[in-house]
């Protein structure tokens, strides 16, 4: 098992690198040999974890500024990935956000648009060009980081949702036009405590855990490492298209 989730001199870039999952998954990618790229809308961030990531593992990394919304900063991350390393092996789609909002009718065109933009038009335009160069090279996996939202969205969340929904129906198109030496796929966490949770309530959000989750809690950041290195490793070699939630069984539709 260690040999097929091994990714030495692969290279793998992580947007929303640079905290909560995105965070967890370039670590595990650069202690299981690869390359990684570090990218958010915070260089200075960004720059700081690929320094940690290199005197933890030995392994290369660089940091990215970059917002996904806006497709010329995706063209120029892309171009800076292989100028720097000449490939991209993984590309894990992480970045995205979700504003509150009073209600409905208060979500404005602005909040709407950035919602799409960083959760469904940002990972469109990355795995149109990565994956075009993957396909024309030696292949790759793409990982599309959905939510549980997208399935079984509040009234909080519902833009937020409609994004990651649009980003399961990418995946599995992306599936489809990039194969057979391309994989895409997704990961559909549910509630994990990263550093976002600070603004949660916790003891609330702790009582309706226990009622509302088979597994009774929030995820930790680490747990989902593993379907990350399953997804970007060989140990997924007949794997593509497919959504696999990772929420505790806080969802309970098919995911």
């Amino acid at each position: 098992m260690s040999d097929l989730l091994d990714l030495s001199g692969r290279v793998a870039l992580v947007t929303g690198g640079s905290r909560g999952l995105g965070r967890e998954m370039c670590l595990a990618f650069a202690e299981h040999g690869a390359s990684v790229v570090v990218a958010s809308r915070k260089a200075n961030a960004c720059h700081d974890l690929a320094t940690e990531i290199t005197e933890i593992t030995g392994q290369r990394a660089i940091g990215v500024g970059c917002h996904v919304g806006h497709w010329d900063e995706c063209d120029t991350l892309v171009e800076t990935v292989y100028d720097v390393f000449g490939r991209c092996d993984v590309l894990v789609n992480n970045a995205g956000m979700s504003p509150l909002y009073p209600d409905l009718s208060s979500v404005s065109e602005d909040l709407f648009d950035k919602v799409i933009g960083v959760n469904l038009k940002g990972p469109f335009r990355l795995s149109a060009l990565i994956g075009t160069r993957m396909q024309a090279g030696d292949g790759g996996s793409i990982i599309n980081v959905s939510s549980t939202a997208s399935v079984s969205p509040t009234s909080n969340e519902l833009t937020y949702g409609a994004a990651k929904a649009g980003l399961n129906a990418l995946t599995l198109g992306l599936a489809r036009s990039f194969g057979p030496t391309v994989r895409a796929n997704g990961i559909m966490p549910g509630p994990f405590l990263t550093d976002i949770s600070k603004a949660w309530d916790l003891e609330a959000f702790a009582e309706r855990a226990r009622t509302s989750i088979p597994l009774e809690r929030g995820g930790q950041p680490g747990e989902i490492v593993g379907a990350a290195l399953y997804l970007a490793s060989d140990a997924s070699s007949y794997t593509t298209g497919a959504i696999i939630k990772i929420d505790g069984g806080s969802a309970y539709t098919p995911g």
